[in-house]
């Protein structure tokens, strides 16, 4: 059965769900998943497993992210998004100048604090937000703490701003859109979203859905891609095969507290171990018996 993951080209219009089923047929196996949700008017990279590599989704989460993003002026809405029901629109602003947006963006550069959209997939007492917006429930959700990496202006037109943007797991864009507006005493929401990378996934690498359905199994990267943005662990070759059954391996002596880490032996894919600084052992996490064959 393929195993790995494809780099998805996301188009907009289509949830990741769909992306998922659409993967099922082409590859006739129901084992597919897919990380980093997007939403289904953004379009970009989407990272989905086949097979075995479904077991590494859950790490894809850990991994930083890049968005091309449109920022619309003078409209707030109740999604974050153009797609949602203005709350607020405003006509008579003053656009502001280059510097103002430029000095704005130094609020938002490093670590933050963000505040997500009420429509979104977190869990608030055991039930998505969305579902409970959506029933007109009030929803207060919680602040938490997330970083931006790199914020760049592309282009400014009028009531139009084009950002690049990369950002740590957890980044709201939409959340980043009306806090911006707010910064600047203006209602604002997000455009268009275009995601350029999650991880080791860069959109220039990414492939189509047709593209996938004609070339089939010579689209998939190895299921390692999605751990390449951990460290790199070679497993001294006496200790190979216990790693595989799933004993621990002690006496080891690495500079972190406590790490996933992936793990290799003969320079092949092992697996995920984590290192427990106290007891000086690396624990196997997941391992792939079937790639050290």
């Amino acid at each position: 059965m393929a195993a790995g993951f494809l780099n998805v080209l996301k188009p907009p219009g289509m949830s990741s769900h769909d992306v998922v089923a659409n993967v099922r047929k082409i590859f006739h196996t129901k084992r597919v998943g897919h990380a980093g949700t997007l939403d289904p008017g953004a379009a970009g990279v989407l990272p989905v497993a086949l097979g075995h590599a479904t077991r590494l989704v859950e790490y894809i989460s850990s991994a930083g992210k890049a968005y091309r993003l449109e920022l619309l002026l003078g409209v707030s809405t109740d999604t974050g998004d153009d797609g949602g029901a203005i709350l607020e629109c405003r006509r008579d602003f003053p656009i502001p100048s280059r510097e103002a947006v430029l000095a704005a963006m130094q609020k938002f550069t490093g670590t933050i604090l963000q505040r997500p959209p009420v429509y979104s997939a977190i869990k608030l007492h055991g039930r998505r937000a969305y579902e409970l917006a959506r029933e007109k429930q009030a929803v207060e959700m919680p602040l938490r703490q997330v970083t931006i990496h790199d914020l760049r202006l592309i282009e400014a037109h009028k009531s139009q701003f084009l950002f690049d943007l990369e950002c740590s797991k957890g980044t709201y864009v939409r959340s980043f859109c009306r806090d911006f507006g707010e910064a600047l005493g203006i209602p604002a929401t997000m455009g268009f979203l275009l995601r350029t990378r999650v991880g080791s996934f860069f959109l220039r690498e990414a492939f189509s859905l047709e593209e996938i359905a004609r070339f089939g199994e010579e689209t998939l990267v190895p299921a390692e891609t999605a751990v390449l943005h951990l460290p790199r662990f070679e497993m001294p070759e006496h200790r190979i095969q216990p790693f595989l059954h799933g004993l621990s391996t002690g006496g080891m002596e690495l500079t972190a507290e406590e790490k996933l880490l992936r793990v290799y032996g003969r320079g092949r894919f092992l697996g995920i171990g984590r290192y427990e600084a106290a007891m000086q052992e690396l624990r196997p996490v997941k391992v792939f018996r079937e790639m050290s064959d």
